[in-house]
């Protein structure tokens, strides 16, 4: 079993980085979605609220501001999942307070032989390999800072950006019936 980072350490990455906060994401949902009010009124409304006042986005804004670039990158199948589709929505509101969010077919992530990990780089020097169990709960954060680990994370990041569509990008190609 993997020793986990504690949370307020997790979130400290989030202001400490130099220059790049990077993450794969590659489930089909995230339990921590499901059970939130915003995921409940996408279903029933098709839409999101604006919540770009969360802590989340305004540390983006405060770091984007400073030169810095917080990415990532989503791989999604085909169809999506809904909670796919939920991300794809949500997605609008980090964008718009300067975060890159990207996305990758599944069938595409698999040609490029992308893992199934999820994890964040941080200057391409370290990483938070997150883990979940069987139902999509998050579980803990790993530190990665042995540097074959990290530059095989940083090679994972290249061809997923390699091969990764903006949102906007993506979504012309997300079939209206979804």
């Amino acid at each position: 079993m993997p020793e986990f980072i504690d949370n307020a350490t997790f979130a400290a990455y989030f202001e400490g980085f130099e220059h790049t906060a990077w993450r794969l994401e590659t489930r089909t949902g995230y339990a921590s979605d499901r059970v939130g009010a915003k995921f409940h009124h996408f279903l029933e409304t098709g839409g999101v609220p604006d919540d770009s006042h969360r802590p989340w986005c305004r540390n983006v804004q405060a770091q984007t501001a400073r030169g810095k670039r917080i990415e990532r990158v989503r791989i999604v199948d085909s169809p999506p999942t809904r909670e796919q589709l939920f991300l794809l929505a949500s997605a609008a509101v980090n964008i718009s307070v300067g975060e890159d969010i990207r996305n990758l077919w599944r069938r595409d992530a698999d040609k490029a032989g992308l893992p199934p990990e999820d994890f964040w780089l941080f200057d391409s020097r370290r990483a938070l390999v997150l883990h979940f169990s069987d139902a999509d709960e998050y579980l803990g954060a790993e530190l990665v800072e042995d540097p074959t680990d990290v530059v095989r994370l940083c090679q994972i990041r290249d061809a997923a950006r390699h091969y990764a569509f903006t949102r906007e990008e993506f979504l012309s190609q997300v079939p209206s019936g979804t």
